[in-house]
C-alpha cells in the first residue's frame, strides 16, 4: 500500500516496486482523479500486478474522508465528530470510524509506503493564525464554542499524535510487516537561514511548524521502532527539493487549480486599492500559461525559479526515483544508511554496562535503609501509572501473607482476600502509607473502601471494577485469583526452565523462580513483561 500515491514520490515509488513483480499495489490518494491519472500511467509498468485505488484523506474518520476540510471546519455536527475523535480517549470507535484504519483492515498490506507529507499536511492550517483569530474574536466578545472548536482543529499535535496511535493499532492489527515513511527537514536542508518561506519573518512560523512536526513524527516513528508486534519501521528524510515529474507548456495551476490571468489597465490610488471592495483588475477569461517543471507537492516552477531552488548552496535537489530506491532497498533488507530510525538507534545513549553494576548497589542500599529504619517503601506514585502502584502494594500484600512463588500459587483466592483485608484493617501504618499516596484500598465486599485525602483515580460506584483495575488496592477474591494465576503460570515457567536445563546466555537469568520469595518489583516487572507486552526490545 502506498499512501500518496499519485504524489511524486509515490508515483516513483510505485514504478520501482511494480518491477519487483509485487501480487498487488494499493495505491491511496486524496482526489479519485489523481490517482485514477497515477493508474493509467503506471499501466505500462503493471505486468501480472493488480493496481487497487482509494482514495480520500487518511487523517479523517472514513465518513469525512472525501469531505474538503472547509466542508467539515464549516458544519457543527461534522466538526464536533472531528474533535471527538481528535481529542477523545483512544478507543476502538475511533479506531474503527478512521478511514486509514479501514483500508489497512481492508487490504492488511504487508508492507506500507506513507509518501503524504504530513508535516505539510498538519503544519499548514496554520496554528499562528488560527491562535490570532481566536483572541481577536476573544477581544471583540465573540467567542463561541465553533471558534473554540475550529482553533482546536488547527493545533499540531493532537492531530499527530491521534494518527500515529491510529497508525500503530492499524498496523499491528493488519499484520504489516515494514512501515516505511517518507519524512521531511521542512527546510529543504536548509537552515534557520532558508530564504524561502511563507512570509517576511525568516523563517516563517509556519515553515517553522513543518519543521517541529516533522522531528515530532520522527520521534514517534523512534518508538514504533521499538514496539513488539509492530512492522519493521523506516523513515527516509529528504534534505533537499524533491524533483521533477513533467517538464511542459501549459495552463500554470496553483494547489490544482488554473491560475485565472488577469490585468490591471489603469493604476488606482494605493488608499484605495486593498480596500475590501476594491477591485481595480479585469479577468483576462484565460488561464496563465508558460513553461513549467512540476515538482510535486511544490507545484509548477518556471525556469529561473527552479534554477534558483536548486542552485550549489541552496535548497538543491534529489530525484523522486532516487528516493524510490532508498525504500525498495530497504524494504528488501538492503541497509542505505538513509534511515532515520536507525540513524536515531545508532546515535541515542541507550543503558550501559556501568549503570547496570551501579544498579546492584542502589538496590542493595536502598534495602539496608529500610532494615535501619525498619520500614518498608513499596510505592510513593511518583512513576506512575497508578496501576503500577496498584500493582506493587498487593504483590507486596501476597509477599507479607505467602513465602514463596509457590506458595502463592497454590492459595485460595477467597482465603488469601480475606487474610489482606486483616491485615490492612490490622495495620494502621501499612494502610495509612497506601492511601496517603493516592491509591484507594477496595474491600472484599467491592461495596466499600478506605480513601485518603487525595485520590488519583476516583471512581464515583458505578464501575468500580475499571476504577480498581486502574489505579486501586484491590482486596476482592477475583482480583487475588488474578495473583494466584500470574504465580502459577510463574511456576509454569520455572518448571519449563528446569526441564530444559539451560545454562547459556540465552536462558532467562533474571526470571521469577519457584521458590523465590514475593517481591514487588519482580512481580510488576513480570505483569509489564508478560501480560502487556511491555518489554524493550532494543538497546
Amino acid at each position: 500500500m502506498i499512501l500518496g500515491g499519485s504524489g511524486l514520490v509515490g508515483h516513483a515509488v510505485a514504478r520501482r516496486l511494480l518491477a519487483a513483480a509485487p501480487r498487488r499495489i494499493v495505491l491511496v490518494a486524496l482526489y479519485e482523479d489523481e490517482v485514477r491519472a497515477t493508474a493509467r500511467a503506471l499501466e505500462p509498468y503493471r505486468g501480472r500486478a493488480a493496481i487497487e485505488l482509494e482514495w480520500g484523506n487518511v487523517f479523517m474518520p472514513a465518513e469525512l474522508a472525501r469531505l474538503e476540510r472547509s466542508a467539515i471546519v464549516g458544519d457543527s455536527e461534522h466538526r464536533a465528530l472531528l474533535v471527538r475523535d481528535v481529542l477523545g480517549e483512544m478507543t476502538d470507535d475511533i479506531l474503527h470510524r478512521s478511514f486509514l484504519y479501514q483500508l489497512l483492515m481492508k487490504y492488511r498490506p504487508d508492507a506500507v509506503v506513507d509518501s503524504i507529507n504530513t508535516a505539510t499536511a498538519f503544519a499548514y492550517q496554520d496554528v499562528v493564525k488560527g491562535a490570532q483569530e481566536l483572541l481577536a474574536l476573544a477581544g471583540e466578545g465573540k467567542v463561541d464554542r465553533a471558534a473554540v472548536e475550529r482553533h482546536v482543529l488547527v493545533l499540531t499535535t493532537p492531530q499527530l499524535i491521534r494518527h500515529v496511535q491510529i497508525l500503530v493499532e492499524a498496523l499491528r492489527r493488519a499484520e504489516t510487516k515494514a512501515y516505511v515513511k517518507i519524512g521531511t527537514s521542512g527546510t529543504g536542508g536548509m537552515g534557520f537561514n532558508v530564504p524561502y518561506t511563507h512570509s517576511e519573518e525568516r523563517p516563517s512560523r509556519t515553515l517553522l511548524a513543518k519543521s517541529a512536526v516533522a522531528g515530532a513524527q520522527s520521534l514517534l516513528l523512534f518508538l514504533l521502532g521499538r514496539t513488539p508486534g509492530a512492522p519493521a519501521t523506516v523513515e527516509i528524510k529528504p534534505t533537499a527539493t524533491i524533483a521533477w515529474r513533467e517538464i511542459g507548456f501549459g495552463p500554470i495551476r496553483r494547489k490544482g487549480k488554473p491560475i485565472p490571468l488577469v490585468d490591471c489597465p489603469k493604476p488606482v490610488p494605493l488608499a484605495e486599492a486593498f480596500r475590501p471592495d476594491a477591485k481595480p483588475w479585469c479577468d483576462l477569461g484565460k488561464p496563465l500559461e508558460g513553461v513549467f517543471i512540476d515538482v510535486g507537492e511544490n507545484g509548477l516552477f518556471s525556469r529561473d525559479e527552479f534554477e534558483t531552488v536548486t542552485a550549489l548552496g541552496q535548497m538543491e535537489f534529489i530525484t523522486p526515483e532516487e528516493v524510490a530506491d532508498y525504500v525498495l532497498m530497504e524494504l528488501e533488507g538492503r541497509p542505505t544508511g538513509r534511515d532515520v530510525v536507525a540513524a536515531l538507534d545508532a546515535a541515542t545513549a541507550g543503558p550501559t554496562y556501568r549503570a547496570a553494576m551501579l544498579r546492584g548497589h542502589a538496590i542493595e542500599h536502598l534495602r539496608s535503609l529500610e532494615r535501619q529504619t525498619k520500614t518498608r517503601s513499596v510505592a510513593y506514585e511518583m512513576l506512575g501509572p497508578p496501576r503500577l502502584t496498584k500493582l506493587l502494594w498487593e504483590s507486596h500484600l501476597c509477599a507479607l501473607l505467602r513465602p514463596s512463588v509457590r506458595a502463592l500459587a497454590q492459595s485460595k483466592a477467597k482465603e488469601l482476600a480475606s487474610e489482606a483485608h486483616g491485615l490492612v484493617t490490622r495495620d494502621a501504618a501499612l494502610r495509612s502509607h497506601i492511601l496517603s499516596v493516592g491509591i484507594p484500598i477496595l474491600v472484599p465486599d467491592g461495596e466499600h473502601l478506605y480513601r485518603g485525602s487525595f485520590v488519583v483515580v476516583s471512581g464515583d460506584g458505578s464501575d468500580a471494577g475499571a476504577a480498581a483495575a486502574r489505579g486501586w488496592v484491590d482486596l476482592r477474591p477475583q482480583q487475588f485469583g488474578m495473583w494466584v494465576k500470574r504465580a502459577q503460570e510463574m511456576v509454569a515457567q520455572g518448571e519449563r526452565r528446569q526441564t530444559r536445563a539451560e545454562s547459556g546466555s540465552g536462558g532467562d537469568w533474571t526470571a521469577v523462580g519457584l521458590d523465590d520469595p514475593i517481591e514487588p518489583a519482580r512481580f510488576a516487572t513480570w505483569v509489564f513483561r508478560y501480560e502487556d507486552r511491555g518489554e524493550r526490545i532494543k538497546r
